[in-house]
């Protein structure tokens, strides 16, 4: 179950997006930063660590961006699964256990770290702190206590983004880094577009 919400997590971080005007300098800068990527797509390899610095789980596969609000995060190792955002929804579609969920976006209680990179500016502003660590990196923290996450390093090369540390409301960290980046192919909502298949069981949270 926390792997479930942990994935699910970091998929509504890429749909929505936040940051607070009281911090000029480290929020305009990383607005600033985020408007480079329209589309990003490539592969991720993801460790989860325990308060005792431990590795607890590690898995890997690809992603694929469209700003604002669409997000596909398939984990092809060790197991499989597929998440997908659209504006609308948020589906997660774990193969192994051929189940399909479903859970509006929009009204959401949970924020989550990739949320930032979907790019609504005003709940950016509202909802974080941002500091600038370097010329490359961004801590976020929450404004409120979150149920998701205490903490957000977001990490950049070369005007894209390279990684990502997210430390958890149990002291445990994610460390997700990304590889094989493309910037350039353009992406559109049909590629984001999401039918369950045949013969999964059907989980519906917004009915």
């Amino acid at each position: 179950m926390k792997r479930i919400l942990l994935i699910t997590g970091l998929a509504l971080c890429m749909v929505i997006g936040v940051v607070r005007s009281d911090q000029p300098t480290g929020t305009d800068a990383l607005i600033a930063q985020l408007a480079e990527i329209e589309y990003l797509q490539g592969n991720f390899e993801q460790t989860q660590k325990g308060p005792d610095g431990k590795t607890m789980a590690k898995s890997s596969g690809r992603f694929q961006l469209l700003r604002p609000g669409f997000f596909s995060w398939e984990i092809l190792a060790p197991d499989s699964q597929l998440i997908i955002a659209n504006p609308e929804f948020l589906w997660h579609h774990d193969r192994d256990l051929e189940t399909v969920t479903r859970r509006p976006v929009v009204g959401s209680e949970q924020m989550a770290p990739l949320q930032v990179l979907g790019g609504d500016k005003d709940i950016l502003r509202e909802r974080f702190t941002v500091n600038r660590s370097s010329d490359t990196s961004w801590t976020l923290i929450p404004v409120a206590s979150d149920p998701g996450f205490q903490q957000l390093v977001l990490t950049f090369s070369d005007n894209t983004l390279a990684s990502m540390q997210i430390l958890d409301s149990l002291n445990q960290r994610v460390e997700v880094s990304f590889s094989n980046l493309d910037s350039g192919t353009p992406l559109t909502a049909e590629d984001f577009a999401f039918s369950p298949p045949d013969g999964a069981d059907l989980f519906y949270y917004d009915e």
